[in-house]
């Protein structure tokens, strides 16, 4: 039973550190307001994590954990096994574009970490990007290779492709929505995560 609890207090802390890290960024960010956030002592927060610095390692890691996992599901269920090139990659950019409501704090989190990037030690974020976005863009390249290996892509640069495809996918609808502009309806969506798919397309198609 004891164990449970501390594991219960441990999600409980990263959960509560999580959300103020995304809202107040790392240096803004105290142990007494994320102690709250976590409903535990600042002692019981110490003895889990040492100090703000191992604390904030451990959020990032974790999130972006959990976050590739959501983007490497996806990525299997489109392009896992791909019959209509076009209308697959059209399905793979909808999803791609549709934001994460569970994952919302991650992605604020992430707006944070570009933002204080200058003062956060460079182990950190080489952590955060090898557990969350190099994986995540690995798997696309292969999946992207693999299509080419089908004769259905012309891939000569699996990695630059991969990017390519990521942010014709998505950048038009994210960008939007980053400005605090109001959501595009689905129609809207559809159209903008088409013409992504098709502009790939022709630059990609043998």
């Amino acid at each position: 039973m004891v164990p449970q609890r501390s594991a219960d207090k441990r999600q409980a802390i990263l959960d509560g550190a999580r959300v103020t890290f995304a809202r107040e960024g790392y240096s803004r960010a105290s142990i007494d307001t994320i102690a709250e956030a976590a409903g535990v002592s600042t002692r019981t927060l110490y003895n889990h994590f040492g100090d703000k610095a191992r604390l904030f390692e451990t959020v990032i890691h974790t999130s972006a954990t959990e976050v590739a996992e959501s983007q490497l599901e996806l990525i299997d269920r489109y392009l896992g096994q791909v019959t209509d090139l076009e209308a697959d990659l059209i399905a793979f950019a909808r999803a791609w574009a549709t934001p994460y409501p569970e994952h919302a704090d991650h992605f604020a989190l992430v707006q944070q970490i570009r933002a204080e990037s200058a003062r956060l030690p460079s182990a950190v974020l080489e952590a955060w990007r090898e557990a969350g976005p190099r994986r995540v863009h690995r798997e696309l390249a292969r999946r992207l290779r693999q299509l080419g290996d089908r004769g259905l892509l012309r891939v000569d640069d699996a990695d630059r492709a991969a990017f390519h495809l990521s942010q014709l996918a998505s950048a038009e609808v994210k960008d939007h929505t980053r400005c605090g502009a109001l959501p595009y309806t689905d129609v809207e969506v559809a159209g903008m995560t088409a013409a992504g798919i098709r502009v790939f397309l022709h630059g990609y198609c043998p």
